[in-house]
């Protein structure tokens, strides 16, 4: 395959040495490239593909921070420094909450990891950079742009998230690394919003607050040890109030329950929603994974109630395979 880091960020949004007042490049270095092997016939293949790429940041030894769906049922991890150098990973450990995922590698990064620091301390307008494996040259020299609530479409929701512009190209698990030289957050997507009427990108990053209250638990158990969340299957979009179905997940309660794309999800156990937010909050709140979801829905003109089994959204994924 082509080297991950072919490609450059134009050179007026690359971040320079100068306007910080830490070694930029040492920091840097903390990015490191990630590229995953995923089987055909894993759960997530057909959504995220069976080959990914993306970026990571060592944090402890040989530990790596990235963004979960890029090490989602992977079978073969490599990390890509940047000297040339390729080390095999292990798919150590995802956090469906937050979207973390954990890789360790298993030979010698010789990196320094980025310190972490307090996303909750980060402000709107301060200066950020985006890191991308590469150093310079692959990074963006950002601003925060926002800091406001979440809702993800397959059942996600941060209460904050972090939103910064202009945005990277190669979003997926970079690094968010504040003026002090800290690592902040890591990249999770792109989104498009408007702005003195016309349409920029930005970057999703999920704080890195989030991580501290389940990092012993990933590197030690590969997920948080407690009850997972109830899972339907579902993905949704909010349309005019309205939660709308527009896909289904194979295999999940929804698929089971015969539930259909262009649904429209009115109420949750007898409450009614009318934004993702409202709806993942009164799913989550009847119970953890296995608890039945009484919805009321909307298809073609017909209203009903129909009742799901939840589950974890683990038991269908492949684990990781150990090395």
């Amino acid at each position: 395959m082509p080297a991950l880091t072919e490609w450059k960020v134009p050179p007026a949004f690359q971040p320079r040495p100068e306007d910080y007042r830490f070694d930029l490049d040492r920091a840097l270095a903390s990015v490191v490239g990630l590229h995953s092997i995923i089987p055909s016939d894993a759960f997530s293949a057909e959504t995220l593909g069976t080959e990914r790429a993306g970026n990571g940041v060592l944090i402890d030894d040989g530990l790596v921070l990235t963004i979960g769906y890029l090490i989602t049922e992977a079978e073969s991890v490599w990390l890509h420094l940047g000297d040339g150098r390729v080390v095999e990973g292990h798919a150590l450990g995802l956090d469906f909450e937050s979207g973390f995922g954990l890789v360790q590698a298993l030979g010698r990064l010789d990196v320094d990891p980025l310190p972490i620091g307090s996303s909750a301390a980060t402000r709107i307008g301060d200066n950020v950079i985006v890191g991308g494996a590469g150093g310079r040259t692959r990074s963006v020299a950002s601003q925060i742009a926002a800091k406001q609530e979440f809702a993800g479409y397959w059942e996600y929701l941060l209460d904050e998230s972090i939103f910064t512009y202009p945005s990277h190209p190669n979003w997926g698990g970079t690094g968010l690394i504040s003026n002090t030289g800290e690592l902040i957050g890591i990249g999770s997507l792109q989104l498009e919003r408007e702005k003195g009427g016309k349409a920029e990108h930005v970057n999703m990053v999920v704080p890195i607050d989030l991580l501290k209250p389940v990092l012993t638990d990933l590197r030690k158990f590969g997920r948080v040890n407690k009850p997972a969340r109830p899972w339907l299957g579902m993905y949704t979009t909010e349309i005019d109030d309205r939660v709308v179905v527009v896909g289904i997940a194979g295999k999940g309660p929804a698929a089971r329950a015969e539930l259909k794309t262009g649904d429209v999800i009115l109420a949750v156990a007898g409450e009614t929603v009318t934004s993702q937010t409202e709806f993942y909050r009164k799913l989550w709140s009847l119970g953890s994974a296995g608890v039945d979801v009484p919805l009321t829905v909307y298809h073609e003109g017909v209203t009903f109630d129909v009742t799901l089994t939840s589950i974890d959204r683990a038991k269908l994924l492949k684990a990781p395979r150990l090395h």
